[in-house]
């Protein structure tokens, strides 16, 4: 019992690495602990503070429940005769309990408590934070950094990285429609109705790479920029005079496609040139997610392997399992998510690397559009 408590996993490790980077950064890296906490502190961010660590526990605790049911499933498929009688959760019935349990009074039972806590804790948030309400608009005077609500964070941040309808009309919808359509284009009938990691490892892994992405652009948005919307380190200080003097550039101009170059307008080649990028771009992107569909999971390797080994055999190894699934999908399916999951899921993260890190602005140029 010890062992299986204390066992160094993964997640254990991880989970360590990521509190003593915090620790360091905040003995060596931040400088005004007041800005900080006036941050965290505002009522407009109150939500946003408390999300962070909810979304982490609420993560892990349907990572826990999946890797039990995953295990169940394993034990019952090894043993026939243990299937036909075993009980098919993870906590099984037990000599008292009620065999069926209905609606009243158990669920209204705890419905009601819910309800309790949840409004208890509305009130005492309303008694102890104001609310976040400010003086009637004066177009004399603007708030500078000029923020919208939490939630809307991510949508402001992504102005930074695209033309403002793509950011605020065309990414959204690209998102609120790829999330209509993935149920659709899944072909997997496994893992309905409960948890699973190993019968859904891609469709989750890549629904939580898309949702902490975005919980990423808000936590960017609430503590990281500061006055003029410039980047200022968690910790570091709000300077309302700094200046920025990063150079934004187009990346046609960096291959040399300006007028100078040529003696005159450039505007068609800077369109064939980005076309070309947009298009390698999606084809790289394309070959990156198939690759991605046909691993599986590193808890279907030998684990008695070194750790290298299972990491290799991952890497070069394709999974039966994941194999079926996509003979499954059709071509239509196929190509659909492709196109949403290189749009939304590696498109962005991949602008918002060239733009902070090596100051490209746009990569497709035209007298239309910019990308």
């Amino acid at each position: 019992m010890a062992e299986g408590r204390f066992r160094l996993t993964l997640g254990k490790v991880v989970l360590l690495l990521l509190v003593i980077g915090v620790a360091l950064y905040a003995i060596f890296f931040v400088q005004d602990w007041h800005q900080l906490w006036k941050i965290a502190s505002a009522p407009d961010n109150i939500p946003i503070v408390a999300l962070i660590p909810l979304v982490a526990f609420f993560t892990w605790l349907g990572i826990k429940q999946a890797q039990a049911n995953d295990q169940l499933v394993v034990e019952l498929e090894g043993d026939k005769q243990l299937a036909k009688t075993h009980h098919r959760k993870t906590l099984p019935w037990r000599p008292g309990w009620a065999r069926e349990i209905h609606v009243w009074p158990y669920l209204v039972r705890i419905e009601f408590l819910a309800t309790l806590i949840v409004t208890i804790i509305l009130f005492v948030w309303s008694i102890t934070l104001n609310a976040p309400l400010e003086e009637p608009a004066n177009p004399n005077l603007t708030m500078n950094p000029s923020k919208a609500p939490w939630y809307f964070l991510g949508l402001q941040e992504m102005l930074v990285y695209f033309d403002p309808w793509i950011a605020g009309v065309v990414m959204p919808s690209v998102m609120i429609i790829g999330l209509m359509v993935f149920p659709y284009v899944d072909s997997n009938p496994l893992g309905n109705g409960y948890y699973s990691w190993k019968q859904r490892r891609f469709a989750i892994g890549m629904f939580m790479w898309g949702f902490f992405m975005w919980i990423t652009l808000i936590i960017i948005g609430t503590f990281i920029r500061g006055p003029g919307w410039i980047w200022f380190w968690p910790g570091q200080t709000w300077d309302h005079n700094a200046v920025v003097f990063d150079k934004n550039r187009d990346l046609p101009d960096i291959f040399g496609i300006t007028p100078e170059h040529f003696g005159g307008s450039t505007w068609w080649m800077k369109v064939i040139f980005g076309a070309v990028v947009v298009g390698v771009f999606y084809v790289v992107g394309g070959m990156f997610f198939h690759w991605l569909m046909t691993r599986g999971g590193l808890n279907r390797i030998d684990h008695s392997l070194p750790w290298w080994k299972r990491l290799w055999l991952w890497l070069t190894t394709k999974d039966e399992f994941e194999k079926k699934l996509l003979a499954r999908t059709s071509i239509l399916q196929y190509m659909t998510f492709q196109f949403f999951a290189i749009s939304v899921l590696l498109a962005f993260p991949v602008k918002l690397l060239i733009r902070l890190v090596f100051t490209i602005k746009y990569v497709w140029v035209t007298p239309w559009f910019n990308i």
